[in-house]
């Protein structure tokens, strides 16, 4: 089989250092900002050229976290309890051949930095140090289509929960990522097949340790650290 070798142009900059709590799909916490730094070759401000023009953006990037090397023909998608099979190539699931992903993001500006030119953008699904292989803008006219079926995402995509975070615990968490980090949490972070009330699920989120437990559809905050303090994790 030919084999082809592609190189990140940039790696992202997010509040995600465990893939543990990264929204299933970009979009779904409009509140999450991230940075897209190039890499030395590509920090040219001319390559951006009327980027500015488009409101989103197509990120094609790697799951770099989670590539695999023998073919998986199915997966079992979380939201679907964890025990239902379907095709690789009709879900989005990261365990793929080339580990390939693919973003739309909001594109919220455009900076001259020491490390070039940097796009802050909206909604990304991606840990901090992702590769990233190409930048496409999102064309309105071409890339929205209503009429498209949406598979068996439609049977759960209004899956949300109520989060209950106690104000002394709210105030440890910056005020410019709450709003980020709300969403997030409403998003349910665990795994779709898992539904243990007693358990304590940790989210590590912008140098935080976030504990929480969910029962009933609705979660509750119960720990709020700097990460340097505790250890993330269940």
């Amino acid at each position: 089989m030919q084999r082809y070798e592609i190189a990140p142009i940039a790696h992202i900059r997010s509040d995600f250092s465990q893939k543990f709590g990264i929204p299933r799909q970009s979009g779904l916490v409009g509140a999450l900002e991230a940075r897209i730094v190039f890499e030395p070759p590509f920090r040219r401000r001319e390559a951006l050229r009327e980027i500015e023009g488009f409101s989103h953006l197509w990120l094609i990037w790697q799951f770099s976290e989670a590539l695999i090397s023998d073919f998986r023909p199915t997966v079992r998608p979380p939201r679907l309890g964890g025990n239902r099979r379907v095709g690789v190539f009709a879900s989005r699931a990261p365990y793929r051949p080339n580990g390939l992903g693919l973003s739309c993001v909001r594109l919220l500006r455009v900076e001259d930095t020491e490390e070039g030119p940097v796009l802050t953008v909206a909604g990304a699904d991606l840990m901090d140090g992702t590769p990233i292989f190409d930048i496409k803008p999102y064309i309105p006219y071409s890339d929205c289509h209503p009429e498209a079926l949406p598979g068996y995402t439609a049977e759960t995509k209004g899956h949300r929960l109520t989060v209950e975070c106690p104000p002394v615990l709210l105030e440890k968490i910056p005020e410019d990522k709450r709003e980020a980090l709300l969403g997030v949490l409403a998003c349910d972070p665990r795994p779709g097949y898992e539904d243990a009330p007693e358990t304590v699920y940790g989210l590590a989120f912008a140098g935080l340790d976030v504990g929480f437990r969910v029962e009933n559809g609705a979660l509750t905050v119960v720990r709020v650290d700097r990460k340097d303090d505790a250890s993330c994790g269940q």
